[in-house]
């Protein structure tokens, strides 16, 4: 299958060439495009060739349904981005899917299956609106991370983590045993993977899981100080901007 990436964050493209050779070697990308000009001129070039396109909706001089507008194509495309409010323009561009980053492999295959079971000329969209409001109404986020304890490589069940945090140049997990585990990804990439319903950042150092809290104290200076129901030694500190939302997320409110 010949593909072309229009993607403008180079760590997405390169998560996206990764899945493509994993679901299949004989996959090729015959080009890629990091702005909407970038993606008009490529799509004038080589968009006849292409079996599929991948395009991230938001791109660094605007959104890329406008390359799709000046080089109008009949090509499938499977959209990939941040925000959820493009849905239905999307499905008017030959959207077959609208995947909401973080991406995951199980997402992106489950497209390209939908993409396979299209035969023929490619002359309208395999999903229904209704569809994909229904996949929006439900965001997708990480469900386990994988970190590395000695030699061994373990996967940890997101709803088995009750904290996540940053040390030093680390950052760690603390699992549901109360064992610490470090963890490759930045705490501000982790807030965007897991569910606001579950974790809140309760200030620059900690995320904390809703079912890991014991109770919460008032401390000084109109802060919050959380006591956690596992052992842990530091204290963990509310900060002052972020007590209003944090009581709106406790009491259910999020």
């Amino acid at each position: 299958m010949k593909v072309i990436i229009i993607e403008d964050e180079r760590p997405a493209y390169e998560k996206l060439v990764h899945f493509l050779k994993r679901y299949s070697e004989q996959n090729e990308i015959i080009g890629a495009a990091q702005s909407v000009q970038e993606a008009v001129d490529l799509l004038q070039q080589k968009g006849q060739q292409a079996d599929l396109l991948l395009m991230d909706i938001q791109l660094a001089d605007g959104l890329s349904f406008a390359a799709l507008d000046q080089v109008p194509l009949k090509k499938p495309v499977i959209f990939i981005t941040a925000y959820n409010q493009y849905a239905l323009e999307a499905f008017r561009a030959n959207g077959i899917d609208y995947l909401l980053k973080p991406l995951t492999y199980e997402a992106f295959s489950a497209s390209i299956d939908k993409l396979k079971q299209l035969s023929g000329t490619f002359s309208h969209p395999l999903q229904s609106i209704q569809d994909i409001y229904k996949k929006l109404s439900k965001p997708q986020y990480k469900e386990r991370f994988m970190v590395k304890i000695g030699d061994h490589i373990h996967s940890v069940p997101t709803d088995q983590i009750q904290l996540f945090y940053a040390e030093g140049r680390n950052t760690y997990l603390v699992n549901s045993a109360g064992r610490r585990m470090i963890t490759d990804y930045k705490l501000e990439t982790i807030e965007e993977m897991i569910s606001p319903e579950q974790f809140f950042r309760v200030n620059r150092s900690y995320i904390m899981s809703l079912s890991a809290i014991k109770d919460v104290l008032v401390y000084s200076n109109s802060r919050l100080k959380i006591n956690p129901s596992f052992d842990f030694k530091e204290e963990i500190i509310v900060s002052r901007e972020k007590v209003a939302s944090f009581k709106e997320w406790f009491g259910g409110g999020i």
